[in-house]
């Protein structure tokens, strides 16, 4: 079996580097699976990117088609005409993608042109909010799809909803969480530990890139300013996304505990969520990390499409305003946030089960 994987930006490479661990294992094994990594260089910046191949171990590409930057339009343009190219000149049994990231729904519609199987890693998630570039990509991905991976139960019933059956349903858990959970023992302190002079559980981290929260210039200073207001004085580590620097860039936003630093490594960031008092994002991914971790999260949308690290975990959906900041902030200040647990399979097992999954199935090539 020939197993072409898609990775092209951050979120990827957390997911796909315990899936290639699973695979070589199988391979080892005995059994006839090959894989094939592509690099579709949506994420082409090195702290986006390169570091994280480093840093988890995943091997070089073996290609990287180079097609980052540009409009959404532009950008998913490049990707599929390299992609398709690519895929003529080296054809596979399966293309595996993961996650909701551009490079995901592009290089699906490229393979099913192409009369070859998809399977989508981390399946059925819905945040229901259109506006979302990545419910788009989720949504127009499970629509083609032909073998469905998936994270929660939730997840699976939004595939059910849509006429899914059973049988193409493998619910398997987090391939982040087997990142995650991997590579804990190999954190690595960043220097703004010492410069800022920080001590566990007494500081804040930040991270915000969504357009929804960033891209209009006083919205995003009045937000700042009442993290800052309310963290009483404890240092706020923001790490900024290249999105929210742009407008930033503009502002001569500053607090005394406000440290604005370059983007993290994942080894270097996940140290500072794991001693973190909390974190306020607008991301998704962070929300399941911090749920493993046990870590407060206040994330800033109006919606999540991982319900589950807020019914089971430690994540609170805050909306876009500020004023849900207030009392978020006075449950964390007095330790009343709730302790929450980790979700079912979230384990570090999970692509071991989606490997097996794919040496099983019937009408795929073992030659």
């Amino acid at each position: 079996m020939d197993v072409t994987i898609i990775a092209g930006a951050r979120p990827n490479f957390m997911k796909i580097a315990p899936i290639i661990d699973a695979i070589e294992q199988k391979s080892a094994e005995g059994f006839p699976i090959r894989y094939r990594l592509v690099h579709t260089g949506q994420h082409y910046d090195k702290k986006m990117s390169h570091d994280f191949f480093e840093q988890l171990g995943i091997p070089e590409p073996h290609v990287n088609l180079e097609a980052g930057g540009g409009t959404q339009a532009e950008q998913t343009a490049n990707i599929m005409v390299r992609f398709e190219k690519d895929l003529m000149e080296n054809p596979a049994d399966l293309v595996l993608v993961v996650g909701d990231v551009t490079s995901t729904m592009a290089c699906s519609i490229v393979a099913k042109k192409l009369h070859t199987r998809v399977a989508h890693v981390e399946a059925g998630i819905r945040s229901g909010d259109i506006k979302m570039p990545e419910e788009i990509n989720r949504i127009v991905t499970d629509a083609i799809t032909d073998y469905f991976f998936t994270t929660s139960e939730v997840a699976n019933e939004n595939l059910r909803k849509n006429g899914i059956s059973d049988d193409r349903i493998f619910y398997v858990g987090n391939t982040m969480i087997d990142t995650l959970l991997k590579q804990m023992p190999n954190f690595k302190k960043p220097s703004i530990w010492e410069s800022a002079a920080l001590t566990a559980g007494e500081y804040l981290v930040l991270t915000l890139h969504r357009p929804s929260n960033v891209d209009q210039e006083q919205e995003l200073l009045e937000l700042i300013d009442e993290i800052v207001k309310l963290s009483g004085e404890l240092p706020v580590i923001f790490p900024v996304h290249p999105r929210t620097a742009s407008i930033l860039s503009k502002t001569a936003v500053s607090a005394p505990n406000l440290y604005l630093i370059e983007p993290l490594s994942y080894l270097e960031f996940n140290y500072l969520v794991k001693y973190a008092k909390a974190v306020i994002t607008d991301s998704g991914g962070i929300t399941e990390e911090t749920t493993v971790m046990g870590i407060p999260c206040m994330t800033l949308r109006d919606s999540t499409e991982r319900p589950e690290t807020c019914t089971i975990g430690t994540n609170e959906l805050l909306g876009t305003k500020k004023e849900a900041l207030g009392p978020a902030f006075e449950k964390l200040h007095n330790g009343s946030w709730k302790k929450g647990a980790i979700p079912n399979l979230w384990d570090g097992k999970t692509s071991e089960r989606i490997v097996q999954h794919l040496v099983a199935l019937p009408e795929l090539s073992f030659d």
